[in-house]
């Protein structure tokens, strides 16, 4: 049964970048109180629960060539939550965001194969080392510099992933399935971490609040943009990401953007209304 409200892959990019943002500024009030593995297992883990729900995908009628990706997708999506969450645990979550983009960026650049793509990448390459926190003098954990970029390649791999199953599964239910496999890989994790014994009513509020705005939705718009865009457009789209969470800091937390910080705004921008431009022509 086809969906009703079908929106074009670039929105729906864009509408998937606004949704975790909002879902980061939650995020951040239960970061404290219950750690970053029960964060990512909440988070995860209901909103597999209510992707389930909503999808109810029929698990008897998969075939092995789905389970294989599907498995491998949930996979990827799990791991790249827990390490992202894990490094943001050591260091500033700007560098986190920034660094982590290490692996849509370079999926983007071997994946291109025309001249004009590298241009957009080169831009949002610039934006992104613009909003680096490249001066700090207070020492950066190197652990937490490592589990970055390993989220990263998690990323790239989620990317190419979303980009097969999207062609052989229904997208709703194929992130569904792959989220129910992403809490089988993290929720040991939250369990044995002691956070959820300090869940309570509002928490958990807080955290089903979390998996709707940072998972169920936007994963469900990005695997529906992944079945229509190249994965290197993906990939440039994505790059506003560290963009709109220098936007949302400012509106929810007051943190002011530097002259350096509109610079790297201007380029990611650019870099991303170019690569939707290229992709539109290319399906004309």
């Amino acid at each position: 049964m086809k969906s009703k409200f079908n929106i074009p892959p670039i929105p729906a990019v864009i509408l998937s970048i606004i949704s975790v943002q909002c879902g980061a500024a939650i995020a951040k009030g239960l970061f404290p109180a219950l750690g970053a593995a029960t964060t990512a297992s909440l988070r995860i883990g209901i909103s597999a629960i209510i992707l389930l729900l909503a999808f109810r995908p029929n698990l008897a009628k998969l075939n092995a060539k789905q389970w294989k990706y599907v498995i491998l997708y949930g996979f990827a999506l799990g791991a790249m939550n827990m390490v992202f969450y894990l490094a943001i645990e050591r260091i500033p979550i700007g560098l986190g965001v920034t660094l982590e983009f290490v692996g849509p960026l370079v999926l983007a650049i071997f994946s291109s194969k025309k001249a004009i793509d590298f241009i957009w990448v080169l831009l949002a390459a610039i934006g992104i080392a613009l909003i680096a926190p490249w001066t700090s003098h207070n020492g950066l954990d190197l652990i937490g510099v490592l589990l970055a970029l390993l989220a990263g390649g998690f990323w790239a791999a989620y990317i190419i992933l979303g980009g097969r199953i999207s062609k052989i599964m229904n997208g709703g239910e194929a992130v569904a399935v792959g989220m129910l496999f992403a809490s089988l890989l993290i929720l040991p994790f939250g369990v044995f971490s002691g956070g959820l014994m300090r869940l309570t009513p509002q928490l958990l509020g807080l955290g089903t609040a979390l998996a709707l705005l940072s998972s169920a939705i936007p994963f469900t718009l990005e695997i529906k943009a992944l079945k229509q865009l190249p994965a290197r457009t993906f990939s440039i789209l994505m790059s506003l990401e560290p963009a709109v969470a220098s936007l949302a800091a400012f509106v929810f937390l007051q943190e002011f953007l530097s002259i350096q910080e509109c610079l790297a705004v201007a380029f990611v921008v650019i870099a991303s209304a170019g690569s939707a431009i290229t992709a539109r022509r290319a399906r004309l």
